[in-house]
């Protein structure tokens, strides 16, 4: 029996094939007073025409009978700032010694081990060695650095001093992680607007965008049209933002991330499939938690699209890539020279991309995490 084809064509791809220009005035700084508020581009891969809708009339885009996919993580606030309490020494002549510092010390949640235990960001990194304790608030949550990782990871063991439980004082002396071009501080609203309507499930550090744009009001409207809808968790970290520094694509190491599909939501984006009803995947982090279990199933020869459960994400989407499981997409737009752009080029084409993206900044869309969506069908 034959290995299952890996679906790439392969070929080198230029990172600054993936560029583009923006004003700096439209990269969004704020969400809009109302979520469904945004504007829409939609884009037809067949024929790579685009039409300027607002996102209020994506009921009635959509042709009926789609089954949306939605990722309920939720973001937990993951930059803490705190201050260092001092390095031990480990020699048994100067057990007692004990050098005290100061200094802010930021920590960046970015995945949890297990437990209490997580691995972090820490600045400055270099000044904080294994073994450094870092004491926040009021000394009532502290977390001390086992150990040093690659890329800059530490992994820290959070304790509470008092009753309550770490996690608890982790929320409350947390800050939302906004992105870095959002050039201003967290505000407590941001608690709220940087979450969707449909968050459950905590460990994302950054917000599944694309869902962003969802109310209460707009979930209702797609239910009363018939449009089926269905959740999984992807726990959006750094495999998602970090940086493209290399030359090309390809060169490229991506950050696994957590995902979980349930029994449930398999069966239906099955049942849809072999109906032919368009999956439309709402944000990106939903095309990699599906394709990278429909890659599974493929290679465990399981004689089904998705393998159910719990795993890891790693997978890198390149141009090329033969899309397994989504028909359709619901995404903000994205960083140029990033994995995410690299991702729907793939799925539309980079020239048709990479047009759509000109023209909204003609039309003056707002761009990223708070800005407008693109849907791609």
């Amino acid at each position: 029996m034959t290995s299952p084809r890996v679906r790439y064509t392969r070929f080198t791809v230029r990172t600054d094939e993936f560029d583009y220009r923006l004003p700096r005035a439209q990269i969004a700084q704020r969400p809009l007073p109302q979520r469904d508020a945004s504007r829409l581009l939609l884009l037809e891969r067949s024929t790579g025409a685009t039409t300027d809708f607002r996102f209020a009339q994506l009921p009635d885009l959509l042709r009926g009978g789609e089954l949306l996919v939605f990722n309920n993580a939720r973001v937990i606030p993951a930059r803490l700032f705190g201050k260092r309490a001092g390095v031990h020494s480990q020699s048994p002549s100067r057990a007692t010694a004990k050098e005290h510092l100061s200094g802010i010390v930021e920590v960046l949640l970015t995945r949890q081990v297990a437990g209490e235990v997580w691995e972090a960001l820490v600045r400055p990194g270099r000044k904080l060695p294994v073994g450094e304790r870092i004491i926040f608030g009021e000394g009532e949550l502290e977390a001390e650095i086992l150990s040093r990782g690659d890329l800059g990871l530490r992994t820290v063991q959070f304790s509470s001093r008092d009753e309550d439980m770490a996690q608890k004082h982790m929320e409350r002396l947390g800050h939302v992680p906004l992105p870095p071009y959002i050039e201003r501080q967290d505000e407590n609203s941001d608690r709220e607007r940087y979450q969707t309507v449909f968050a459950k499930k905590a460990g994302a550090i950054a917000a599944p965008t694309a869902g962003l744009h969802f109310s209460q009001e707009m979930m209702a409207r797609l239910c009363e049209k018939g449009i089926e809808l269905c959740e999984l968790t992807l726990d959006v970290g750094l495999g998602t933002f970090q940086p493209i520094h290399s030359e090309t694509l390809e060169q490229h190491v991506m950050h696994a991330e957590q995902y979980e599909i349930s029994e449930e939501t398999a069966g239906r984006i099955m049942a849809a499939r072999a109906a032919k009803r368009a999956v439309v995947a709402i944000g990106t982090t939903v095309v990699r938690a599906l394709e990278d279990s429909a890659q599974h199933a493929q290679k465990e020869r399981t004689g089904k699209l998705l393998v159910a459960g719990k795993s890891e994400a790693r997978i890198f989407i390149l141009p090329g890539y033969k899309f397994l499981a989504v028909d359709a997409l619901l995404t903000n737009f994205h960083l140029p020279r990033s994995t995410l752009l690299a991702l729907v080029c793939s799925f539309a084409g980079r020239e048709q991309i990479l047009a759509a993206y000109r023209h909204a900044v003609d039309a003056e869309y707002r761009f990223y995490s708070y800005g407008d969506c693109m849907l791609i069908r």
